[in-house]
């Protein structure tokens, strides 16, 4: 059995969960989330959490389980407490700003590049503009965003600049050696 799929999800107090068939609408203090399942997937609420079951031990059904529960706890703590990507502008004169609900980046193009966010994602800008937050109740679409705005400059491997997440690991060259002494 799926070490993950045969885990409950623990649906707090505050948090309302409807089920209707492989719908299943999740709504809480942050908002609403609602997605469609698989067919083969019976989800149900017992005693306060979401199980889910697996019709029989199929390769295909076995992945599926294991992705069911994690997409289901993903929409428990997407209305309860968020999710958030950070990234981190590295480079001489590579800033961010705030432009109502939108972000204006300048990472070394002729022109700025406006990243305009979709419903139920914010972005923000700390002071210094190196820094840009991301936030939103749907992960999937939180990691989609960043990525997107990461892909606008992503980072190179000689100097470092560009656009990363917070926390990741730029892989660096060491360039070209350069010619020693005289002609030859």
């Amino acid at each position: 059995m799926s070490r993950i799929g045969r885990l409950p999800v623990a649906v707090p107090a505050n948090v309302k969960v409807q089920l209707d068939g492989n719908r299943v609408q999740v709504k809480g203090p942050r908002g609403e989330l609602a997605r469609e399942f698989h067919p083969n997937m019976k989800i149900a609420l017992e005693e306060g959490r979401l199980v889910v079951q697996r019709p029989d031990d199929q390769r295909a059904n076995k992945a599926l389980h294991g992705l069911t529960r994690a997409l289901l706890a993903n929409m428990v703590t997407g209305v309860t407490e968020g999710f958030r990507r950070t990234l981190v502008i590295e480079g001489v004169g590579f800033r961010a700003e705030q432009r109502g609900k939108a972000i204006v980046l300048q990472v070394g193009y002729s022109h700025p590049v406006e990243a305009t966010p979709p419903e139920g994602i914010t972005l923000s800008v700390d002071s210094t503009g190196r820094n840009v937050v991301v936030e939103g109740n749907d992960k999937e679409l939180v990691g989609k965003v960043a990525a997107k705005i990461r892909a606008v400059r992503e980072p190179e491997p000689y100097k470092g600049k560009g656009i990363t997440y917070q926390g990741e690991v730029v892989r660096r060259k060491a360039g070209k050696a350069g010619r020693v002494g005289g002609t030859k």
